[in-house]
């Protein structure tokens, strides 16, 4: 079951605590590496709640980039409805025998190195994205109509000025009085000038509103009416599917595909190497739309092609760029495996050397090279390309 934070529900105190360390911590993830608990697999890469979000881009001290916009988080807090949340309970290592929670043991065992791969620990964050502020609220709205307004009032006091000395200066070249009824003119003009300044700024959210909506849908009415259809028809095959897990399942695999070194090396990846300009990206920010393409199922398999929308910042020889993509991913799921959210935890070793490593994100064992594959319960991404 899905919660949007954006919605206005109260969050059981449990969804709340991890919610707000998953805001807390965020920040470190993405810029230093940091994990972060109870989020999904990406996080370790890189309500309503709005946020001023600072991009800061630097390198050898030189600033190579900057931006500062008001945006809103969305996020997604997914928890089974008749499952356990086991995530704080006490176990012993299959291994070593020594004592740890299970959430302890997701990284692997702190006292032998042994992993496991384990099913998702519910309650967590599953996906989040942010979304550019259309309206201009609160101490910033504020501030940007007060410059309207003294904006408009000097224009106005430097017009009425121009018009007394070049409309009279023939007048005041014959030496004929100054115009006193100038000096009182700023307590009329300046009222002008404020409601002048206000209507100026209406116009002006009204214009951004409209420009910064359309930047944001831009290319994205594909989407529309993709969930109804794409989720009636998986239900037909797995009744417990969720299409707010599925997208932000898709989410996190591209993210995880497109930050990784070697994704050919991932458990998770099927497909060829990523085009070069991949490698070039540093952020990746999903544009919260995800569209159907197409869907087949054959070979005991569901084939789903996907479009999905993203705000993209590459680093490419030196040169920071932001563009808004479409990328083409194709996931592929077996249907005789049916979508099971009960707790599991599998010990994790070579059958060559007996090596324990994460083979969840890496499928090549790092102590003599094999190749060592887990029988996958989940989606596999097989393709993903730009369009």
């Amino acid at each position: 079951m899905g919660y949007n934070i954006f919605e206005t529900v109260n969050l059981k105190q449990s969804f709340r605590k991890k919610l707000k360390s998953f805001v807390a911590t965020l920040g470190s993830a993405i810029t230093r590496g940091n994990k972060i608990s109870f989020a999904d697999n990406d996080i370790s890469y890189v309500s309503n709640e709005q946020y001023n979000i600072r991009r800061k881009i630097t390198r050898d001290g030189k600033k190579l980039f900057e931006d500062n916009k008001r945006s809103s988080m969305y996020a997604t807090i997914t928890d089974v409805i008749s499952g356990v949340h086991p995530d704080d309970e006490v176990c012993s290592c299959p291994n070593c025998g020594s004592v740890s929670t299970i959430a302890g043991l997701q990284d692997g065992c702190p006292f032998c190195g042994t992993r496991y791969k384990m099913s998702d620990l519910f309650p967590k964050v599953t996906g989040y994205y942010f979304i550019e502020d259309v309206s201009l609220a609160g101490d910033e709205g504020k501030r940007i109509m007060r410059k309207f307004m003294i904006g408009a009032v000097i224009a106005i006091l430097l017009f009425a000025l121009i018009v007394e000395f070049f409309v009279f200066k023939d007048q005041h070249a014959r030496g004929e009085e100054f115009n006193f009824g100038l000096l009182l003119a700023p307590l009329f003009l300046i009222p002008i000038g404020i409601a002048v300044g206000y209507f100026a700024y209406s116009f002006y959210l009204i214009f951004r509103t409209i420009a910064v909506g359309s930047r944001q849908s831009a290319g994205k009415w594909g989407a529309i009416g993709s969930r109804g259809s794409f989720e009636k028809r998986m239900k037909a095959i797995f009744p417990d599917f969720s299409f707010e897990y599925f997208t932000s399942k898709a989410i996190s695999l591209i993210k995880t595909a497109v930050y990784a070194p070697n994704e050919q090396e991932l458990l998770f990846y099927r497909g060829d190497a990523l085009a070069p300009e991949f490698k070039d990206i540093i952020d990746l920010n999903y544009g919260a739309a995800l569209g159907l393409a197409d869907f087949k199922e054959e070979d005991g398999r569901v084939i789903v092609s996907t479009d999905a929308f993203f705000d993209v910042l590459y680093d490419t020889d030196g040169k920071i760029r932001s563009r808004k993509e479409k990328y083409r991913a194709v996931f592929i799921r077996r249907t005789d495996i049916p979508i099971d959210m009960r707790f599991s935890m599998t010990k994790i070793q070579c059958p060559t050397c007996g090596g324990s490593f994460n083979a969840v994100q890496n499928r090549i064992c790092p102590f003599c090279g094999q190749s060592y594959d887990i029988e996958s319960q989940d989606w596999i991404l097989s393709k993903l390309y730009r369009e």
